[in-house]
């Protein structure tokens, strides 16, 4: 399958990504997974349910590819993450830009939408919106979002 073709089925089955880490370190602009996992998953909601995998270098070499890369429409992502003695995983939204993948290290420009990003964590995960504008009002970080608000509603 060509890059293109690949981008394609990806944007038409809007699907989202998901890349897991052993920790991730930040400065604040810029977040740093360390000991990335060498493949990053995907899948879609309804209808189609689609599930797959590509390997991490190529989800970074595919940023500017496309209509509605990456590159000029930057996803929105969660960052999911624990601290030391955390029983339950925090997580911050972001905007990441500009990837780069070296060594099992894969780095991010970042623009802290929500929540704190830690300046280093343990195991993490990083939940990151379709490319381009999804056709439903739905996102990753849009459900955390409502989520936090009905919480905050709740007594």
């Amino acid at each position: 399958m060509t890059d293109k073709q690949m981008i394609e089925e990806l944007e038409a089955e809007q699907s989202m990504f998901v890349q897991t880490a052993q920790g991730v370190t930040s400065d604040g602009t810029t977040l740093t997974l360390t000991g990335v996992t060498p493949s990053t998953l995907y899948f879609s909601d309804r209808p189609q349910r689609v599930v797959g995998h590509m390997a991490t270098s190529d989800f970074v070499d595919l940023w500017g590819e496309g209509a509605n890369s990456f590159k000029d429409d930057p996803p929105n992502a969660v960052l999911a993450f624990l601290q030391p003695g955390d029983e339950v995983p925090e997580d911050a939204v972001v905007v990441i830009r500009e990837p780069r993948l070296e060594n099992g290290r894969l780095s991010y420009s970042i623009e802290a939408l929500e929540g704190a990003v830690p300046g280093q964590a343990g195991p993490v995960t990083l939940f990151i919106d379709p490319f381009g504008r999804p056709l439903s009002p739905v996102s990753v970080c849009g459900v955390r979002r409502r989520e936090r608000r009905r919480d905050r509603r709740r007594f």
